[in-house]
């Protein structure tokens, strides 16, 4: 038995990115021959894009092979009326007590409540006797892992509220092979439970804020293994940082060009240029090198940022020069010696200043 798991698409628009990714992860559905594809909470960015797309998701949904199972999560939490249609072989897990059985499998799904974490470890505790052995239980829950070391600005623009929480010990003493979660946007995490037992999220399929670096990826895996991380050719923003080296004489525009080299065709560039220039040396002001830097990048970034200095001046200065002598003198090693050099820098830049 093969599952997809993903999350977080947050989708606004027929046809817009966002869609598209979702048509992406059917394709990949039939490709991997999958039996399950499951989105685990905000599918939809708001419950009138609900509205508004769910008469074309009906024909998108039907094509499958595969069975599709949606969860409620904190974005579109009333877009799952009893009654509504999503399409053929798709299921809306919207009442905790009713799972979704599929041959060997037992598929339970928390929907979206703005409950504490009590509330939540007694819904867990009211289904503790039904999840029998002769079935895999799988979990699906839209929400905060507070065992997990993360930022809250990494579950995207949600605020400072708490988001249904919940503690890995909770499924210690219940027998739930896979929690396979939603909310965290930001990177593909696993966590065991114990032996053979996993809770994951997959993180959002398609880069959702700037906070959401990297390649996408989803957890597709077979039932009886662990969670797999899959990556995907979609949407990402990728943060590239350029520490420029006043001691290089080289041209910095090769270091960009090498950079921009090697990015993903898919990927939105959030570009920071940082360090010092010896303006001298390069054959290049602070004006002349942004200029280039932009032709080279302009297409391929979202957001760019100019942080650094021409320090020719101090490069030059005697005080200075004496201070790199004796600083090369030492048995300081290379990293330490950048560091106190740089620390130099900013005390005769402020010096000047």
């Amino acid at each position: 038995m093969k599952i997809l798991h993903t999350s977080d698409l947050h989708i606004k628009e027929y046809e817009d990115a966002r869609w598209k990714t979702l048509v992406k992860l059917l394709e990949i559905g039939t490709q991997e021959k999958i039996d399950i594809l499951v989105i685990c909470g905000d599918l939809f960015d708001r419950d009138f894009n609900a509205e508004e797309l769910r008469p074309k998701l009906r024909s998108t949904f039907s094509e499958n092979d595969f069975k599709i199972i949606l969860l409620p999560g904190n974005h579109d939490i009333e877009s799952y009326e009893p009654g509504f249609y999503f399409g053929s072989n798709t299921v809306i897990l919207n009442d905790f007590e009713k799972p979704f059985e599929y041959e060997n499998l037992r598929i339970w799904g928390i929907p979206f409540e703005f409950i504490g974490e009590d509330i939540v470890l007694e819904k867990l505790h009211a289904i503790k006797n039904k999840l029998t052995t002769d079935k895999t239980n799988i979990l699906l829950y839209h929400g905060e892992l507070l065992d997990a070391f993360f930022s809250r600005n990494e579950f995207g623009d949600e605020g400072e509220g708490r988001y249904m929480p919940v503690k890995l010990s909770y499924f210690k003493d219940l027998n739930i092979d896979y929690v396979l979660a939603g909310h965290f946007h930001t990177k593909f995490e696993i966590w065991q439970i114990d032996d053979d037992r996993y809770f994951v999220y997959p993180s959002s399929p398609i880069s959702i804020t700037k906070r959401e670096i990297g390649q996408r990826k989803v957890n597709l895996f077979e039932v009886g293994k662990p969670p797999e991380e899959f990556p995907l050719d979609t949407p990402h923003f990728e943060e590239i940082i350029l520490e420029l080296d006043p001691f290089q004489k080289s041209n910095p525009i090769e270091l960009v060009k090498r950079r921009f080299e090697k990015i993903h065709s898919n990927a939105k560039i959030i570009l920071r240029v940082r360090g010092y220039i010896n303006s001298e040396y390069i054959g290049l002001n602070e004006e002349d090198l942004v200029k280039q830097i932009k032709e080279i990048v302009d297409k391929k970034c979202i957001d760019q940022t100019y942080e650094f200095k021409d320090i020719r001046t101090i490069l030059e200065d005697d005080l200075f020069k004496k201070f790199l002598e004796k600083l090369e003198s030492t048995n300081f090693n290379e990293e330490a010696k950048k560091e106190m050099s740089e620390l130099a820098i900013k005390a005769m830049t402020g010096i000047k200043s």
